[in-house]
């Protein structure tokens, strides 16, 4: 070799690069996967679980009429849609010093009960007369179209023949 000769060269063969393994790419699709599988899963549940609106599938065709559910309606429950007469339940006189009377409602609706609100709760407000106190003011409570909730009233007449009578003076609804 001489100065001017250029030095040798290396002799380089080149190896081709080495092939990533599949599986490394597998693994990572697979985690991906199962990483959206969860987090769809969570968004549903939490989404579901916040009193949210159902999904709207189809939406209705254009044009076509939609027709509103009927709302129910009810009669208009007043004093006047009863008759009331009072039940004597005990009585206990004591001569001319006049009677202890136990009494109760006896109400009768007088349209169909199927037209009352099945929801609403009535407050009944009746008046008595015939104690000696003068009037004693009572209230029943009718709910589920028929049943009548109310306490006996204990009066006190000043005769055995002391006439007692009731009217109704108030319909009250709750829940309406």
């Amino acid at each position: 070799m001489t100065d001017a000769d250029p030095p040798p060269m290396p002799s380089y063969s080149p190896t081709p690069p080495a092939k990533k393994s599949r599986t490394d790419l597998i693994i990572a699709a697979s985690a991906a996967a199962v990483i959206a599988a969860v987090v769809g899963t969570g968004l549903a549940v939490v989404h579901s679980g916040h009193g949210s609106k159902p999904a709207v599938l189809a939406k209705p065709k254009t044009g076509a009429p939609q027709t509103p559910s009927p709302v129910p309606s009810y009669d208009e429950v007043t004093a006047d849609s009863f008759t009331i007469e009072l039940r004597t339940t005990k009585r206990q006189c004591f001569g001319t010093a006049g009677c202890n009377v136990t009494v109760e409602p006896d109400l009768t609706y007088l349209e169909d009960s199927e037209d009352i609100d099945p929801d609403a709760v009535y407050d009944i407000t009746y008046e008595i007369h015939g104690d000696e106190s003068g009037p004693v003011i009572e209230t029943a409570e009718l709910s589920d179209r028929t049943t009548l909730n109310y306490t006996p009233s204990l009066i006190s007449t000043a005769s055995a023949g002391t006439n007692v009578s009731v009217e109704i003076t108030d319909v009250t609804a709750q829940g309406v």
